[in-house]
């Protein structure tokens, strides 16, 4: 093991400065030369981002400072954190606990005056230098005496220690346990929990800015309002308050829902996850913990199924996509680094076991979780650190949609229906996404070049294109827009069809209302024409969740109409419902019905048809990322119009494509497009490798990040040079370059280092050969190597290898 100098580096115009540390091990331990393990994670000091998830166990809580508990509370303060409250398993408790991030140590908080009595399943929140806590479960748990809920409010002053309940007049919350609190807007807000006889879904807030005139108001909540629940997180993300799971009487869901603090509006977020092409939701659980990071939600913990799970979920509030977290390898177990009798000591698992009834703050980029319940109804004093990683979100779609909006560099021209409306498009995304779309697309292409062709015959060859490109594709500032006719579609649906090819996703109108409704039933219809599988069970979702008492029959007719049969099936279902159906029929739709469907509808009600249940799974289609990537891989040569150069040899690429990812593209092509169609390529003053060049086109054309760590040091000032969204690139190439330098792969590492003038890179992969020469030297890269290179390596050596190793390793070899 080693330690690297700080001596910065410079690496090309626009990136940042970089310096490459190890962790330094103590003196009495011998550096084993034939361990795996002698290759060190490396620290790179690239700028303000951390991007390995990383858990780390921390001193527990003594006993004698205070006891093992769950059902507590932990609030984060400057540098600290506050637990409060809970029980041991056989008494409540109501001390005060301080852990400070900083020493790692444990100490019981000062305190003055009289505190709240010994609770559990209370809320705590922080409000300035104050923590506040509220309601929860009091009373005498060993003998099961003077149980009883609790709606008083207790404010702690840091700063002094001192305790003071807030006598408040007027209305006050039911008293309740096991409910969610939050603050926001200078208030604390109050929600749902356990009455003692009922779960409750209301909501309550009070100002914690000036005690004298504080009361309590009740919100008059409006939209999908959770169902009454108990054991839930709270977490505040973006302005909205955030509820997930937790019990509902003997219910327990998954549900996540968002709560508007503006206009005290609900929405149920919907689980998407097969069109989105990401993982499932959790699984339903209570007693779990969930706490708010940049963008994220990150749900740890809780008992789901009879089980006590230890993934770590996290929730992208900007995508609305669940992710289950990976945490770095050196989370698994801490390895003390101590050599006795030969044996190297492993001791205790870095990640936290499955429990409940723990509590989490965050501060800073780390969440701490201590306590909880965990086997055996056995209480925990353990406390844990997770390190967030703050990975810049993906932009693909963003950008691609940023694209369409703006309508810059359209190269078609769709004229729709009978009206002959038009609407303008590149023909890039269009052709990636929709193979009926791009049939349309080579048919009228083909009809454009019969008539160039008829009316260049004096100039033959006019209409041809650059030799390196395909047949027939120019820059487009010199070729007109391609006309394509679609008469089986109107503007309206096809708008919304053509922002879903770009972005994934549909913006869903308002839903439940009939006009909006009946706009995505076009949508639909365009979607099975077209063969847009995602794009029908987006669709379809949307109508069936928006289907309600008042639309449904319009919903049928329409769909009756246009021959969808799903659509219709759904309605018929909805109606016949035995609480649907005579609200339905007394409406005055149901009066102005067409006879036939009155007829099926009455025979549905008489004699229901068998359910029929299919085991064929459903085909959502291909998603953006998939579909652009085969675009990349070949689908989508024949519609190239722009050639890069690297080192002279060309590589045919898409300008809309380029210029939606690119700033720097997308200036170029708006404003000194080449003439003859090329574009040489190079970071700064440095010529990428070809490997590293194909990584980036991966990145640009469908935001992929895997890469060999050789291209990482390549690409690191790419989004810098580029003029990317952000520099999400730039994270994964730092967290390739500390996570995957190995014996295998550091010659490579080596070349690239070298070629960038990546100094301390260069010093590093020298000091891994150094002491691993024996492996190293059996590489047949080795042979490859410049002479320069050769040289120092073997300068190296002489350097680091004393006389002993040398005459060791010259016989090993």
């Amino acid at each position: 093991r080693f330690t690297c100098s700080d001596r910065s580096i410079s690496t090309y115009p626009g990136a940042l400065t970089a310096s490459l540390t190890s962790t330094k091990v103590a003196p009495s331990v011998d550096f084993d030369h034939s361990c795996s393990d002698s290759v060190e994670y490396l620290t790179l000091n690239f700028g303000p981002f951390e991007t390995v998830h990383r858990w780390r166990r921390l001193p527990p809580c003594d006993e004698f400072v205070g006891a093992r508990r769950s059902k507590h509370t932990v609030v984060a303060y400057r540098d600290a954190i506050y637990v409060f409250g809970g029980d041991n398993g056989k008494n409540m408790l109501n001390d005060l606990l301080r852990f400070d991030v900083k020493d790692c140590s444990w100490c019981r908080a000062f305190t003055t005056g009289t505190p709240p009595a010994p609770r559990y399943h209370h809320s705590a929140v922080v409000y300035g230098s104050s923590m506040f806590v509220f309601g929860g479960y009091t009373g005498d748990i060993y003998s099961n005496s003077n149980l009883k809920n609790k709606n008083d409010l207790f404010e702690y002053k840091f700063a002094t220690g001192q305790w003071t309940e807030w006598k408040v007049e007027g209305s006050l919350p039911v008293a309740r346990s096991a409910h969610g609190a939050t603050v926001y807007s200078d208030k604390l807000w109050i929600f749902a929990g356990y009455d003692g006889n009922a779960r409750l879904n209301d909501m309550w807030t009070i100002s914690l800015q000036d005690r004298e005139h504080a009361c309590w108001e009740e919100i008059d909540q409006s939209g999908e309002i959770p169902p009454s629940c108990c054991n839930f997180p709270v977490a505040v993300c973006r302005d909205k308050m955030f509820v997930f799971s937790g019990q509902s009487g003997a219910k327990i869901t998954n549900n996540l829902f968002q709560f508007e603090f503006q206009g005290h509006m609900w929405t149920r977020i919907p689980t998407e996850h097969l069109l989105r092409g990401s993982p499932p939701p959790p699984q339903r659980r209570y007693g779990h913990t969930m706490v708010a990071f940049d963008r994220h939600l990150y749900v740890f913990g809780g008992a789901a199924d009879n089980t006590l799970p230890n993934e770590l979920h996290c929730y992208d509030v900007d995508s609305q996509t669940w992710e289950v977290i990976q945490p770095s390898h050196d989370s698994e177990f801490y390895r003390y680094a101590i050599k006795l009798l030969s044996f190297f000591v492993f001791v205790f698992s870095q990640m936290p076991s499955g429990r409940l009834f723990h509590a989490a703050a965050v501060i800073l980029d780390a969440m701490y979780i201590f306590g909880g319940t965990v086997d055996n109804n056995v209480r925990s004093g353990e406390m844990y650190r997770f390190q967030f990683s703050c990975y810049p979100k993906c932009t693909l779609h963003e950008d691609y949609g940023k694209l369409w909006e703006n309508r810059q560099f359209c190269d078609v021209e769709f004229i729709l229906g009978e009206s002959e409306e038009r609407v303008l498009g590149h023909i890039a995304i269009v052709t990636a996404r929709c193979q009926w779309l791009r049939k349309k697309i080579l048919q009228a292409r083909d009809r454009q070049r019969q008539k160039t062709k008829q009316e260049s015959s004096e100039d033959e060859g006019a209409a041809g294109g650059s030799k390196d490109m395909p047949a027939g594709n120019r820059p487009s500032g010199t070729q007109p827009l391609l006309e394509v006719s679609i008469r089986e579609a109107e503007a309206q649906p096809f708008e919304v069809l053509m922002q879903f090819l770009y972005t994934d996703k549909i913006q869903y109108p308002r839903r439940g209302h009939v006009q909006d409704v009946l706009l995505i039933m076009d949508v639909y219809k365009l979607a099975l024409s077209f063969k847009l599988s995602r794009l029908e069970q987006l669709c379809v979702q949307y109508i069936e969740a928006s289907v309600d008492l008042q639309n449904v029959l319009s919903v049928c007719e329409n769909a009756n109409k246009l021959q969808l049969d799903q659509l219709k099936e759904h309605c018929l279902n909805f109606v016949v419902k035995e609480s649907h159906f005579n609200q339905v029929i007394m409406t005055k739709e149901f009066e102005h019905l067409s006879t036939p469907l009155i007829v099926e509808i009455v025979r549905r009600k008489q004699q229901p048809p068998p359910r029929v249940y299919s085991d064929q799974p459903v085909d959502i289609g291909t998603s953006l990322v998939q579909d652009m990537k085969a675009y990349l891989e070949g689908s989508g040569f024949e519609f190239c119009d722009i050639i890069l150069l690297l080192d002279g040899h060309p590589r045919p690429a898409h300008k809309a494509i380029l210029a939606a990812r690119s700033s720097y593209f997308e200036a170029m092509f708006r404003s000194f497009m080449p003439v003859d169609g090329q574009v040489n390529i190079s970071i700064g003053e440095m010529v990428p490798s070809k490997q590293a060049f194909e990584s980036m086109l991966r990145y640009i054309y469908y935001g992929d990040v895997n890469m060999p760590p050789e291209d990482s040091l390549y690409l690191f000032a790419a989004p810098y040079y580029y003029g990317f969204s952000n520099n999400r690139l730039q994270a994964y190439c730092k967290q390739n370059l500390e996570m995957n330098v190995t014996v295998e792969n550091v010659l490579q590492i080596l070349e690239a280092a070298d070629k960038t003038q990546a100094l301390d890179m260069k010093k590093h992969c020298l000091h891994i050969i150094v002491h691993q020469f024996i492996k190293v030297s059996k590489l047949p890269n080795l042979r490859s190597l410049s002479q320069l290179l050769l040289l120092d390596i073997i300068e190296s050596l002489a350097t680091h290898i004393s006389d002993k190793q040398c005459a060791e390793m010259c016989s090993d070899i």
